[in-house]
């Protein structure tokens, strides 16, 4: 368990080897994992906004996250999205083009207090969300 100044490759090769440690022998020999993942295990995905939802998050959280539903242009699953900070819902319209991302969450799961959502919106019409909310560039019209 070498964490010294030339231990890179054994961290390396030990992400590797306990990729699959919890999920067991048999996700890793029939690549279940891709199988099930919308993004078929591309780290980010392009995809059309279908409609904007909003979700109540589990137990003792209360109130309405704002999430949108997204057709992936790939393979045409509809997925749910996570729109992440203040009033980014706004920026957001029907039919505009997105990019999404795995959200984060432990195991392939939900992060957080969202059931079943397990991406966030990372880019809206090739701009970066966070720059939009910033206030540091326009969303362009298309």
């Amino acid at each position: 368990m070498g964490r010294g100044l030339f231990s890179g490759r054994k961290i390396k090769e030990d992400r590797k080897k306990f990729k699959f440690a919890k999920k067991g022998k048999w996700v890793r020999a029939t690549g279940e994992w891709i199988k099930t993942d919308p993004l078929e295990g591309a780290p980010m995905g392009r995809g059309i906004v279908i409609e904007k939802v909003a979700i109540e998050p589990r137990k003792p959280n209360s109130g309405l996250r704002k999430c949108v539903k997204v057709q992936l242009v790939k393979n045409n699953i509809v997925i749910t999205a996570f729109c992440p900070g203040m009033g980014a819902i706004k920026h957001i319209d029907e039919h505009n083009e997105v990019v999404v991302e795995k959200i984060g969450g432990a195991q392939r799961g939900a992060r957080g207090d969202l059931p079943g959502v397990n991406f966030k919106v990372v880019k809206v019409n090739g701009v970066a969300l966070k720059e939009i909310l910033a206030g540091r560039k326009e969303k362009p019209l298309r």
